[in-house]
């Protein structure tokens, strides 16, 4: 029997945060949501059944086959996404090495030098988005570090290309579409599937263009492409693979550097800890995930039945955390509303703490995220004075696929002597 859910989640498309808020009060810590042409979704809130629900990577539960009608267009059929079983784990494994916090350590120089070249491009005196400049940033590390796309004409396609593919391939006309309709919406030259069939066939011609390029002239890189190319995995995987390292790496954490900014300017007493001070940064960066997660759900589609507290929930269904809940569950995070990085300060990794999912299916690109977010925190508090024009908290609305500040973290800069840090 599958536990209560209102009967309609339309509405919770337009205000996920507060939509699922509501349904927790009322429902308790597990209900279902029924979205039109899918199999219905049963949500848990705490830590405890988030992690009875990531256990069913053992057995029970398949995470590529719960993202694959929603990211399959985008991301391909060869994706960790999309993919479960001996196929995941062959890709798993080939991205693993080259993404490995010892491994992006080595990056850090270069992300510092893309934050800098962006950050001094930044209006002074005028309030901007930094949402959107922290896309910039994070695109660029991408681009650059990732793909190892160095050719300036090449550069210059992909940085208009990619943001218009990712927000039209997250938009709820194309992402929210059944499979079954896709290919006749493909044949209509003004929907929005159409246009994103076009935009991804353009992104595709570049990357394997690169691809085929960097064949021919050997693979002694040590951009991710360069490690892909040497795995084994074909043209297709790797192409495959190279967008959901954009997908997954891009949106996401500028959303999360757009937050962490939008907390720390309206606690002074946290930010003038910052930024030299470097295990209270990356505790800092860890109660920012916490509290404003970027990616609101990690969910198995279940294929045997899962017992979840007094429910039995029958294989067929949809099994996944509300994140941003499951994050305030006070039994995992005592007073769950005080942001309070020193939670983090000890070493010790809280289990219930899921911004980048949970289970064998923990994403990939964990450390390369937590790595630009320490390095462009730094980079703008050494190099300007943000202000928040208005003091009140922004609310969190959905973006694509992301939970994003409502006003995309307004902020105005000046710019300061550099180095000087209080």
């Amino acid at each position: 029997m599958l536990p209560p859910g209102p009967r309609l989640a339309a509405r919770l498309l337009l205000d996920p945060a507060g939509g699922f808020d509501r349904l927790h009060r009322r429902y308790g810590p597990i209900f279902t949501v029924r979205y039109p042409g899918f199999p219905p979704e049963v949500y848990v809130t705490t830590a405890e059944l988030a992690e009875q629900v990531f256990r069913t990577d053992q057995g029970g539960g398949l995470a590529g086959a719960a993202r694959r009608d929603f990211l399959e267009p985008m991301v391909g059929a060869h994706s960790v996404l999309t993919l479960d079983g001996d196929a995941w784990s062959r890709h798993r494994k080939a991205l693993t090495p080259p993404l490995r916090a010892r491994q992006v350590a080595g990056y850090h120089d270069e992300i510092t030098d893309i934050a800098a070249e962006k950050i001094a491009t930044w209006p002074l005196g005028v309030p901007f988005a930094l949402r959107d400049r922290m896309q910039e940033i994070t695109l660029e590390v991408i681009v650059r570090l990732v793909f190892g796309i160095r050719d300036a004409e090449r550069l210059g396609r992909l940085r208009t290309l990619l943001p218009r593919l990712i927000k039209l391939g997250g938009a709820t006309s194309v992402a929210m579409l059944p499979a079954r309709l896709r290919e006749r919406a493909a044949g209509v030259p003004f929907l929005p599937y159409r246009r994103f069939l076009k935009l991804r066939a353009a992104v595709d011609a570049i990357l394997y263009e690169e691809i085929a390029r960097r064949r021919r002239a050997g693979t002694e890189g040590t951009d991710v492409l360069s490690r892909l190319l040497r795995s084994g995995l074909g043209d297709q995987e790797i192409r495959d693979e190279l967008v959901t390292l954009l997908i997954a790496g891009h949106e996401t954490t500028a959303t999360s550097l757009a937050w962490a900014f939008e907390r720390l300017l309206r606690l002074p007493h946290v930010l003038e800890r910052l930024p030299d001070d470097e295990p209270y940064l990356d505790a800092v960066v860890k109660e920012v995930m916490r509290v404003r997660p970027a990616v609101f759900e990690a969910p198995r589609l279940l294929d045997a039945p899962l017992r979840l507290g007094e429910y039995e929930i029958p294989a067929g269904s949809y099994a996944g955390p509300f994140i941003p809940l499951v994050h305030h569950d006070p039994a995992a995070f005592p007073e769950p509303e005080e942001f309070r990085p020193e939670r983090f300060l000890d070493g010790q990794q809280n289990r219930a703490w899921v911004p980048f999912g949970g289970g064998r299916r923990f994403c990939v690109g964990a450390q390369l995220a937590l790595l630009e977010m320490r390095v462009v925190i730094r980079e703008v508090l050494r190099r300007l004075d943000l202000a928040a024009p208005d003091p009140a908290p922004e609310t969190r609305r959905l973006t694509n696929v992301t939970l994003t500040p409502g006003r995309l973290t307004r902020v105005t800069a000046r710019a300061r002597t550099l180095g000087r840090t209080t």
